[in-house]
């Protein structure tokens, strides 16, 4: 078994990344002085892999939905459910599905033992039936629904479908009514066999906790997986967007948008520095301090709730900007023009010192909270990066940085603007 360490100079702290026999890496970041600790035991497995093989095996295709329906399964076994064990505990978990990964989790102040060797034990036992899987077609079939209900829900994910024409990020996480109707038990342990390999998961553990204690409950519970390789396939995806602007009719008082930015990608997803560089543009852009946020203010064509986001995952990768807005139409013009501007003029050096120094100062701070010390250590281990050289990257960022990145960001020609509205429009 391999123990590596891992340190900051910058915010002199450290972490330690262990391979374990089982063929899992587990990280764990020991927090001094904190009373909680928070745990996620995920996997390389979001609703986007719908078309894979194993093995360089035939490839197979399973329903839209299915990732997000296993996860809700999991926590199924002969003998109950996995939250009545962590009711004996004391601990508050969940579950997550995304388009690229599913997450298990569980913060806790006290039996931090028993609480993970919960979580390794129910991730490592499906226990699927045709009666439980039917059982289910209901309840998710009305979290769809609920979904569908929901206008900051459609108003993103409106975007996505206008911008992407064959990947599927643009099918919703949770599938269809109709697709769900085709999962299996068969099916949810062919899924579960190909991706919940420990080879392709992640443990990371932050807080009050030690590597003792954490490798006490993993040599315990950890059952030695085989490796193997799972490839996921996509349909090849033009640069372009497929719909520059798609509406939905949702009885709403003040219209919602998203005007999203389509990227070209790679095979591989950005790299560490230019995910911070990106960070550092973004906040230039469009933070509560930058000219185009407060000119969009002055003109009442926007409120508080105005924000941006990058979602980025294999194949696909975008940024949004989102809020309500009297006229969404307006908001999305005067964006590209200040982006156009933006592009035209290159890098202010003042507002690039300020935005290098608050999103240092975000990032920093991140490492205060347990939670998003986990969350970041699940994300870059599967995008193939290290935690602290984000911080690392934005501190040693230059302008000259931020103007390539804006060279690759951000074309006002190649973007989906959606709207939710009322029926006036």
């Amino acid at each position: 078994m391999n123990i590596r360490t891992v340190e900051s100079e910058l915010i002199k702290d450290k972490y330690y990344v262990i391979d374990h026999p089982s063929g899992l890496t587990i990280y764990v970041y020991p927090k001094e002085g904190y009373q909680s600790t928070y745990a996620i035991f995920g996997t390389n497995y979001g609703s986007v892999n719908t078309k894979f093989s194993v093995n360089g095996g035939d490839e197979i295709t399973v329903p839209d939905g299915i990732a997000h329906y296993l996860e809700h399964k999991l926590f199924e076994s002969e003998d109950g459910d996995a939250f009545a064990r962590y009711a004996q505990t004391g601990a508050n978990a969940n579950a997550y599905t995304s388009f690229e990964k599913t997450c298990y989790l569980f913060s806790c102040t006290e039996k931090f033992e028993q609480s993970l060797e919960i979580l390794l034990d129910f991730v490592q036992s499906p226990y699927f039936t045709a009666q439980t899987v039917a059982k289910e077609q209901g309840i998710i079939g009305q979290e769809i629904k609920m979904y569908d209900d929901s206008p900051s829900w459609r108003v993103m994910f409106n975007t996505l479908v206008g911008m992407y024409h064959n990947h599927p990020v643009r099918i919703d996480i949770a599938g269809t009514v109709e697709s769900i109707a085709d999962i299996t038990a068969e099916k949810l342990y062919e899924c579960y066999n190909s991706f919940y390999n420990l080879h392709n998961m992640v443990l990371c553990i932050a807080g009050n906790t030690t590597v003792e204690q954490v490798l006490s409950v993993a040599d315990k519970m950890l059952k030695p997986a085989k490796e193997q390789t799972v490839t996921s396939y996509f349909d090849d995806e033009p640069y372009e967007v497929a719909e520059s602007y798609v509406e939905q009719k949702f009885p709403v008082s003040i219209p919602m948008f998203t005007l999203g930015f389509k990227e070209n990608v790679g095979e591989k997803p950005a790299t560490t520095q230019q995910l911070a560089y990106m960070d550092i543009l973004l906040y230039m852009l469009a933070s509560p301090s930058s000219k185009m946020y407060n000119k969009l203010l002055d003109e009442g064509l926007i409120n508080d709730s105005f924000g941006y986001e990058h979602m980025e995952g294999p194949h696909y990768s975008t940024i949004m900007f989102s809020g309500e807005s009297r006229n969404p139409k307006k908001t999305a013009e005067v964006i590209k023009d200040f982006i156009r501007e933006f592009k035209k003029n290159g890098i202010d050096k003042d507002e690039f010192e300020l935005a290098k120094r608050a999103v240092y100062g975000e990032t920093v701070s991140g490492f205060n909270s347990t939670e998003s010390i986990a969350n970041i250590m699940v994300d870059m281990h599967f995008n193939n990066r290290e935690l602290f050289s984000l911080v690392d990257a934005v501190a040693k960022a230059e302008p000259q940085d931020i103007a390539k990145r804006l060279d690759e960001l951000l074309d006002p020609d190649n973007c989906t603007l959606s709207v939710v509205c009322g029926e006036e429009g």
